[in-house]
């Protein structure tokens, strides 16, 4: 991928045969970058270079979107629960010989970082999620403004292969209305990074891996986090979050709150922008996070 001229491309087999495309470069202790829905991991592409000063970057497609595997899911959606794509990260950080690593992860990689974390405490050094609030929180406190916002976490959800078929027939307008509809419009996007989330939506498979991934939110993933819960676990690792003070993560909850209902030690704000931080706000965004992540050998 043009983007990450210089990095070592790769493929890397998980467990269960599902291949996760990468990219790795830079020097430094090693972060995992996580995207989300329904983007690549061409969204690093503005704050790559800055990290790859201090950091040894693997940058990576989650399983269903991208180049990464895209396997047709089963009745209880287990095959795209965040549990089973934590175990993609981590094998994927493993195989590359990073046995402890940070964590900087966005929408639907944030929460697959929450569950690497919470399944995988002693991997994960330090987490930064950016735009999300807990999804048992958001689920449990949807209300009117937010489903109307997020009428997509609905609309994937919904019974195969009704969302699918409509998807496919014209990816590039589900792209376009999804990104397009938020605070920023499409004015952050890169064209080269624009020309990445067209290409992969449209690949096969990619419709119903993403509607999956929204199908395990809405059960499996759930019963995950009810289940950490009631146990009372908690993340113990530092974590930062950071949302866009433009957008409806800020609007309908409050997300320092949440995340210390699961978390012990928190940190973070509101950035001035909307959801798509890293290419809204780059710069704020490496002020932000960089001194947190410069901690990592503490």
């Amino acid at each position: 991928m043009s983007l990450y001229a210089g990095y070592q491309e790769l493929r890397i087999p998980t467990a269960d045969g599902v291949q996760i495309a990468c990219v790795t470069g830079g020097k430094g202790p090693p972060l995992l970058l996580l995207h989300g829905h329904p983007q690549t991991r061409a969204i690093w592409h503005k704050v790559a270079p800055a990290l790859a000063e201090r950091f040894t970057l693997v940058v990576a497609d989650l399983r269903g979107y991208g180049d990464s595997s895209k396997p047709a899911g089963d009745a209880e959606h287990r095959l795209y629960a965040k549990r089973t794509m934590a175990q993609d990260m981590l094998a994927v950080m493993r195989h590359l010989g990073h046995k402890r690593f940070g964590v900087l992860a966005h929408d639907r990689g944030a929460r697959v970082a929450h569950r690497l974390a919470a399944d995988h405490p002693q991997a994960v050094q330090r987490l930064v999620v950016l735009d999300i609030a807990p999804t048992l929180a958001m689920y449990e406190q949807t209300n009117e403004a937010f489903a109307r916002a997020y009428w997509h976490w609905f609309f994937l959800i919904q019974p195969s292969t009704l969302p699918e078929r409509l998807i496919e027939a014209d990816p590039a307008a589900y792209l376009h209305d999804v990104m397009g509809r938020r605070s920023a419009g499409l004015s952050p996007f890169a064209p080269e990074a624009w020309a990445e989330y067209e290409r992969c939506i449209a690949l096969p498979g990619a419709a119903h891996a993403m509607c999956e991934d929204y199908r395990a939110a809405a059960c499996i993933d759930l019963q995950h986090d009810r289940e950490d819960r009631d146990a009372g676990r908690r993340l113990a690792m530092p974590l930062l979050a950071l949302w866009g003070a433009q957008g409806i993560v800020q609007r309908c909850f409050d997300p320092l709150a949440e995340w210390r209902r699961v978390a012990t030690d928190v940190q973070g704000s509101a950035l001035p922008c909307g959801h798509y931080i890293a290419e809204e706000a780059p710069e704020r965004l490496l002020e932000a996070a960089l001194p947190f992540l410069n901690q990592a050998g503490d």
